[in-house]
């Protein structure tokens, strides 16, 4: 019987500053453990939310050595809390591939920073920054636990954004996906804003398929859903439906919007539909389809 098990902390959306009224989606966080060390992979945005995170680590797998903090992808909302979880557990070593390292370097530029992330959070966000360390190709892009436990890294290319990357964890049969894989929030397709990116996203769903895992951990989830294998088929079924969309030859992003809504009208947070439906009219019309 193993002694690994894994939980899934859920920080909760939080209001940005602008636009008013919108909000940033809830975003997983996801601590595999054993008696003795742990790995947490991915953090959120904000000092109080990761703080929190804290918290439920130091309350669901209490006096383990937190060994790592391994992040699936640049965008900030998914590492941006690496030195608060540094002042609580200075042990942990934050992991990532060197295109992921890149993309973290890229989002903290005073420029990209200031733009994408100062202005909806001001002041929110912990500095400095500090980035992972790159996971050696020469690993094989595996890290182990206790020295007992293998995790093993997938580079899949683009989903939400380039060089995106998933965690499997083949004692539990679990694929911690970072943003390859939602949940019952709307996605983010602002950067997948051609038909060739979705492709690649597309197959990146089929290589953590093709592990027949038993657990899948969405990147973005509402807190109350169960991390199932059907949030594959969901977010491919959500980009193929993005693209028939657009096949529609809609006249504007409002239009992409509209239309998005009325199939998916449940899902958590239209605006990052928005900025998807954008992205779309960011890119020549024979790209997008």
């Amino acid at each position: 019987m193993t002694h690994l098990r894994s939980a899934v902390y859920v920080a909760p959306p939080i209001p940005l500053d602008t636009p008013k009224g919108a909000t940033w989606s809830p975003i997983s966080c996801t601590l595999i453990y054993s008696k003795r060390s742990a790995v947490l992979v991915d953090t959120p945005i904000t000092v109080a939310q990761n703080e929190d995170l804290v918290k439920w680590i130091k309350d669901i797998a209490p006096n383990r050595t937190l060994s790592y903090i391994y992040i699936t992808h640049g965008h900030g909302d998914h590492w941006f809390g690496i030195p608060v979880l540094l002042k609580h557990f200075p042990e942990a070593i934050p992991l990532a591939t060197a295109g992921t390292i890149n993309h973290m370097k890229e989002q903290i530029s005073d420029e990209f920073f200031k733009r994408e992330w100062e202005f909806r959070f001001p002041s929110q966000i912990h500095k400095p920054f500090m980035l992972a360390q790159e996971l050696p190709p020469t690993t094989g892009l595996k890290f182990y636990l206790e020295d007992q436990w293998e995790l093993q890294v997938f580079e899949c290319g683009h989903a939400d954004m380039a060089d995106s990357t998933f965690l499997w964890v083949p004692d539990l049969r679990l694929a911690v996906c970072g943003d390859v894989v939602y949940g019952q929030v709307h996605q983010m397709l602002m950067e997948a804003n051609t038909k060739a990116k979705r492709d690649e996203w597309l197959h990146a769903i089929d290589m953590v398929r093709a592990l027949d895992p038993l657990y899948v951990v969405a990147g973005h989830k509402r807190a109350e859903e169960i991390d199932g294998t059907w949030h594959l088929e969901a977010t491919k079924e959500y980009i193929k439906d993005f693209e028939k969309v657009l096949q529609t030859d809609p006249k504007d992003a409002a239009e992409v919007f509209k239309k998005m809504v009325a199939l998916y009208p449940d899902r958590f947070n239209p605006g990052a539909l928005r900025l998807s439906a954008m992205g779309a009219f960011m890119v020549p019309k024979e790209a997008r389809i």
